[in-house]
């Protein structure tokens, strides 16, 4: 292959790498794990890794919430009841909303600020205002996960801080998300708002994709070294509703580019079947294999990360320099893969 042909390849390359956010990068770190789910039928349109063992971060949170529609539900939990904030609950790491030591939070805003700026404080004083301690809540998070069918999950505690104990699957979030919809659909647009007014404030909502993907109605972010950035969301289109997790992105626009581009394929296969055409998500993604042998020894050497002890920072996983790689190899011949790219309130009871 020629000089000027090795560039026009590249320049192609670079092209269709840009919307997926270096799409080989994100494949190739060590965590990412992802799965896409029809929610009506729940087949699973895709899946990567997505029965290993993962970091959940704060989508912990949604089975934290889950566990509190059911007290809800039950009678034993009012939306109007007070919150107190224990020393303990104060003590929680950011993201956290800040209430001093005493100060109460009704449950409505509670579930409002943890579905949006996910606040570790207020998860912690709700679990223990459900069940007394964090510790007894986790044991019942841990239960319900089980009843779910979520049998790759075990839980210490109501945040989804770092703890080398609480891990996931990418199928369990997937699982814990259609429960969710399913069981509690009346609560479900808290995981909707772009903001949550409290007190006065607008509280953003950590989920870009709310703002930049239509059809996107939910459901939660997460992030902590040892996990790396995470994302359970949920979309609809033409009366058609996804769940995509993706656990383990190396950058918050990776992670959402990944998602977005699962979703908006998932969608398009459906339109395709609907016209009597086959054709599957997997096959229109451009994954690692699917790079040139050559290519994908040069990428190697480019892709590292730390896992370590959760306690330890970690170092994120770098881009796939795919320009770097090929100007390595030189004039060895490459073809250009294709890459896929970017393709309201609480009830009152």
């Amino acid at each position: 292959m020629s000089i000027k042909a090795l560039a026009r390849c590249l320049a192609v390359l670079l092209a269709l790498l840009a919307p997926s956010a270096f799409a080989a990068s994100l494949y190739s770190a060590p965590r990412y794990a992802a799965i896409l789910i029809d929610n009506a039928t729940g087949e699973v349109l895709y899946a990567r890794r997505a029965d290993e063992t993962r970091y959940p971060a704060s989508i912990t949170k949604v089975m934290t919430l889950y566990v509190a529609f059911e007290e809800i539900a039950a009678g034993r939990l009012g939306l109007d009841d007070n919150i107190r904030i224990s020393r303990h609950a104060y003590n929680q790491a950011p993201s956290k909303l800040g209430l001093r030591v005493g100060a109460t939070i009704s449950m409505r805003d509670a579930i409002g600020v943890m579905a949006t700026k996910s606040a570790n404080d207020i998860a912690v004083a709700v679990a223990e205002h459900i069940s007394g301690s964090e510790s007894a809540f986790s044991a019942r998070m841990t239960a319900t996960a089980r009843r779910l069918g979520m049998m790759g999950s075990v839980f210490y505690n109501a945040s989804g801080l770092p703890n080398p104990d609480h891990t996931t699957t990418a199928r369990d979030i997937a699982i814990l998300s259609r429960a969710m919809l399913r069981d509690f659909p009346d609560f479900y647009p808290a995981f909707s708002q772009a903001h949550y007014q409290y007190r006065g404030q607008a509280v953003a909502n950590h989920n870009h994709l709310l703002r930049t993907m239509p059809g996107v109605d939910g459901i939660k972010t997460g992030f902590t070294n040892a996990a790396g950035f995470t994302l359970a969301a949920s979309a609809v289109r033409d009366g058609r509703r996804l769940v995509a997790v993706v656990l383990g992105g190396p950058s918050r626009l990776g992670r959402d580019n990944n998602v977005e581009d699962l979703l908006s394929i998932g969608f398009d296969v459906l339109a395709a079947r609907a016209q009597g055409q086959s054709f599957t998500v997997a096959s229109r993604f451009a994954e690692p294999d699917d790079l040139p042998d050559a290519v994908m020894d040069v990428l190697a050497g480019d892709v590292a990360a730390i896992d370590g002890e959760v306690q330890q920072p970690v170092r994120a996983v770098q881009q796939v320099d795919v320009a770097s790689a090929i100007s390595t190899l030189g004039e060895t011949g490459l073809s250009a893969p294709r890459l896929a790219g970017g393709g309201g309130g609480l009830p009152r009871r």
